[in-house]
């Protein structure tokens, strides 16, 4: 049976061989037809599915990433949602339930009167008179919503608020934008997005303060005034509300004052320009910047033509017709108003946020500033026109008359006009109060039966100071860096000192007495100290002080001349003499006392004070400064009595500027004189014309107070000097005595202190080793070469070399 079996299994075996070698021949047949079928693939197709393939091999881990990094992401976007809701549960809902409940409070117990409502401001001087009355009249110039021009609604909704007739008092779309700019600029810029109904807000309840929180308070008091005023209303309050510069609120006014004619009679073009200027009413001055406002009015033009506002025609008209300004003449005709007014406004400034600055080592920097501050100016000067403050000053009536008549007086041998009817010939003086620290008077100019008082010289004619200056940034700043009032300084030429690659401190000069070159207002030395002290030690001392137009340009040895860019005011001046009065220590000039707000409440708090120069380095220079009076520069305008004067001349390149800058114990006063456009005057000096105004106007207003001296200095500290001016050298006589041509007893003393040091050395040389002599050699030759003197400097190198090679 196995063999049976076996040979059954045997021929199933031969079988499935057979039925294998039949197909074999089919499969190599199907793998020729498939390597057929793969040979004729596209190629640029296998190649992009063999890209593909190597793609997701390398990309495998990268794509990993990426989702590890969405996750993630998520996650973090997730908490900060949550950090988001706590921090809006905790801190924001509670600011949003304060600031909701004040502007229903403040729009609660607003009615038609308070935007309407006569705010006028008053100046008072020191006696409790008014001096100036600040005020827009409002009730003869407003408009009811019916004879406001319909063209002036659209031209305001067309470039203001386009959503004003359907938004609930702002515009989210426009608020979003402010955000992420806010963002964007780290809180650079939060400016934006207002509404009109926003922008009357503003106005009329909150403070100029650029933040989010005013902006918060500024949306919700608006949303507030859209449930209680109609739009026709809320319209009404803003075309009556709004600055269109110049002190010219509400269109009527406006109209009035640019183009002499009511509101009703006004071309679309004329409209379209007085809109323009309420967005800026600095930067769209028509009297300032009228390409400004023109630019603008186009726009507007455009803008109401794209609403369908205008017609084409209406359009084309406007663009073309040509905008006449009428300049209407100042409104105050006294100093002492435009200057009260002038220090309200800062102090607004700098109560609503801005910070003032002094001093730029850069244009760019200098340049932005003056952009903000003019905007700043621009908003505070409105607020104070319309805020109803009582200003009570320290403006003294009989001061300021008397120096308005002194000034008027010594000025009269020069009656010539200028092109505008105004005398050529002009000067100004401050005076301020040392016990106070406040301005008594400020004269900007002469009196005259014309137009004279547009410009108050006083605080706002940068001028160039001339050696008035020396004190402030030489002087004392080298007193407090090593300097003594007896430190030997040189008296260099400064024509050469100007001339290109000159080392200043080895210009060779006659010495003296750092008291004496000040006394002798001598240049040379203030150019060589200032030098030697550095612009930017002696300039840092005037930018701790308000000195408004310093810069990169005077960080420059000129400036130890008054050689300065733009120049100072006697403002300016007189505050930084004050200082040295006052035991160096800086008040900021102001005549404000007092700044009561519309509801009674002093919103005035002096600035302080600021030490400047140590206490006895003030000391020291006002002593000085006394030596100017007594027998120096200033010695020929006469002063005496028992009251004690100090005081510095100062006199510009070709007489074209005249200053004296002085104190008493009991006021500071500096006076200028000079051309609105400067020229010579040849009889002009600091010691003449400016010299006999101060000597008179200080006369009076010292007459009959007791007798006063100002505190003497302590002891000197500093070591600086020039090697020698040692007395025992022709003793008794003045250190600038010529002995011969360019060589005084200074020099000779000089020349003999150094040759002494370098004798001294020389005698130590003979017992000295080999090492120690050459040594004590160096340092004697040293010495020898600082001698000015031919014959001196011969002998002891002589003498220095005997002793070298004897030994």
């Amino acid at each position: 049976m196995n063999t049976e079996k076996d040979k059954i299994q045997e021929e199933g075996k031969e079988e499935n061989s057979s039925l294998t070698a039949q197909k074999a021949p089919e499969r190599d047949e199907n793998n020729k037809a498939g390597k057929r079928k793969s040979t004729g693939q596209n190629p640029v197709a296998r190649f992009f599915i063999i890209l593909f393939k190597y793609l997701r091999i390398i990309f495998r881990p990268l794509f990993k990433l990426f989702r590890f990094f969405f996750q993630s992401l998520f996650i973090i976007c997730v908490l900060a949602l949550i950090a988001s809701i706590a921090v809006g549960v905790t801190v924001i809902y509670p600011k949003y339930e304060e600031f909701s409940q004040q502007a229903v409070e403040i729009v609660a117990e607003s009615d038609l009167d308070t935007f309407r409502l006569q705010e006028s401001s008053y100046i008072y001087d020191n006696q409790g008179d008014v001096i100036a009355k600040l005020t827009k009249d409002e009730d003869s110039t407003y408009l009811p919503y019916e004879e406001i021009p319909e063209d002036a609604i659209n031209a305001f909704i067309a470039i203001e608020d386009r959503t004003f007739w359907e938004n609930s008092g702002f515009d989210l779309k426009g608020i979003i934008r402010v955000g992420l700019n806010y963002f964007r600029t780290e809180g650079e810029e939060v400016h934006g997005a207002s509404t009109i109904t926003q922008q009357l807000v503003r106005n009329r309840f909150l403070t100029r303060e650029v933040s989010i929180e005013r902006k918060a308070k500024e949306i919700l008091i608006a949303m507030e005034m859209t449930k209680k005023y109609s739009k026709k209303q809320i319209m009404e309050f803003y075309v009556n509300d709004i600055s269109f510069a110049n002190t010219y609120y509400g269109l009527e006014a406006a109209a009035e004052g640019y183009f002499g004619k009511t509101a009703k009679e006004l071309t679309l073009s004329q409209i379209a320009y007085l809109c323009a200027i309420p967005n800026s009413p600095t930067y769209y001055n028509p009297y300032r910047h009228p390409e400004n406002a023109l630019k603008r009015r186009n726009k507007i033009l455009g803008d109401m033509h794209d609403l369908g506002y205008i017609t084409d025609e209406d359009y084309e008209e406007a663009l073309t017709e040509e905008i006449v300004i009428e300049k209407a003449d100042y409104e105050f005709r006294n100093y002492e108003t435009t200057y009260a007014i002038d220090c309200a406004v800062r102090y607004l400034m700098k109560d609503n946020g801005f910070e003032f600055q002094y001093g730029f080592t850069a244009y760019d920097e200098y340049n932005a500033y003056k952009d903000k501050y003019e905007q700043a100016y621009s908003q505070a000067r409105d607020q104070l026109y319309t805020g109803g403050y009582q200003i009570y000053t320290s403006l003294d009536p009989e001061k300021q008359s008397f120096l308005q008549s002194t000034i008027d007086q010594v000025l009269t041998f020069d009656e010539n006009v200028a092109d505008n009817g105004i005398y050529a010939l002009q000067g100004a003086a401050t005076v301020i109060d040392n016990s106070s620290g406040k301005v008594v008077a400020i004269v900007g100019g002469r009196t005259q039966e014309a137009d004279t008082y547009n410009l108050n010289r006083a605080f706002q004619s940068f001028r160039q100071p001339g050696s008035s200056i020396k004190p402030i940034i030489v002087y004392a700043p080298a007193l407090e860096n090593g300097y003594t009032s007896q430190s030997t300084v040189k008296n260099i030429n400064v024509d050469d000192a100007k001339k290109k690659g000159a080392d200043v401190s080895k210009l060779p000069g006659n010495t003296m007495t750092l008291r004496q070159a000040v006394e002798q207002s001598k240049n040379g030395v203030a150019w060589w100290l200032y030098n030697e002290i550095t612009p930017q030690v002696g300039m840092s001392y005037l930018t701790k002080m308000r000195f408004d137009n310093i810069v990169p340009d005077d960080y420059y040895l000129a400036s130890s001349l008054g050689g300065f860019t733009y120049g100072a005011t006697t403002e300016e001046m007189a505050g930084a003499y004050a200082a040295l009065a006052n035991g160096g220590m800086y008040r900021d000039p102001t005549c404000i006392m007092t700044m009561l707000d519309r509801n009674g409440i002093d919103v005035y708090k002096n600035s302080g004070e600021s030490q400047v120069y140590e206490k006895n380095t003030a000391a020291v220079m006002v002593d000085i400064l006394k030596g100017v009076v007594k027998k120096g520069t200033a010695k020929g305008m006469g002063w005496s009595g028992n009251i004690e004067a100090a005081g510095k001349t100062g006199t510009t390149n070709n007489s074209k500027d005249g200053w004296f800058c002085g104190m008493t114990p009991y006021y500071t006063m500096s006076v200028w004189v000079g051309y609105d456009q400067p020229k010579t005057l040849s009889s002009l000096w600091g010691s003449t014309y400016p010299a006999s105004i101060w000597k008179q106007a200080m006369s009076h207003f010292v007459e009959g107070l007791e007798a006063a001296s100002f505190p003497e200095p302590g002891k000197e500290e500093g070591q600086k000097t020039i090697s020698g001016g040692n007395s025992a050298y022709l003793p008794g006589r003045d250190d600038s005595e010529l002995l011969a041509d360019n060589y005084t007893v200074g020099n000779y003393r000089q020349d003999h202190s150094l040759a002494d040091q370098a004798q001294a050395l020389i005698n130590q040389m003979a017992a000295a080793d080999p090492d120690t002599k050459q040594s004590l050699y160096n340092q004697a030759k040293s010495l020898i070469d600082q001698i000015y003197g031919n014959t001196l400097s011969r002998q002891m190198n002589e003498t220095l070399n005997a002793a070298m090679s004897g030994g």
